[in-house]
């Protein structure tokens, strides 16, 4: 043994010893390592463990599939009420269009009759607020 100083620190060489080995013969194409109690507890556990992890995988790919499944029927059913409110929507577009030209009509055929009636609404509005306006002030007096 050889003793080195490095940076205060002792260290000592030692020879490096071979690696052990375990004679073929012996073996007979069996492997020497499975053969212990300790190796066979865990090969016994490592099965245990990946038939545990297959169970699982295979419950996973079940509730994956019943999730799949009720989104597609809920798309389904959404899509039913998406088709109706469309339709709905449209046939309400349709009305209001429909109504809207026969209002059109009518002003274009009765341009007199409309003016008046809007001049009438005008005048009939400022009268009603300049009454308003009166009734909820108190009176003032300046004198």
């Amino acid at each position: 043994m050889l003793d080195n100083a490095i940076n205060g620190a002792v260290f000592q060489d030692k020879e490096p010893c071979a690696p052990a080995t375990v004679p073929l013969s012996d073996t007979k194409g069996r492997d020497p390592m499975a053969e212990t109690p300790n190796n066979a507890g865990a090969s016994k556990a490592a099965n245990e463990a990946q038939e545990a992890m297959k169970k699982q995988i295979a419950e996973l790919r079940r509730e994956i599939t019943k999730i799949n499944r009720t989104l597609s029927d809920r798309a389904e059913e959404a899509e039913g009420w998406y088709d109706s409110a469309a339709e709905r929507a449209s046939r309400a577009a349709r009305q209001l269009r429909s109504q809207a030209h026969s209002v059109t009509e009518t002003v274009q055929q009765n341009p007199g009759t409309i003016s008046s009636a809007m001049m009438l609404g005008g005048v009939l509005g400022v009268v009603l607020g300049i009454v308003i306006a009166k009734s909820s002030e108190p009176e003032r007096r300046w004198f």
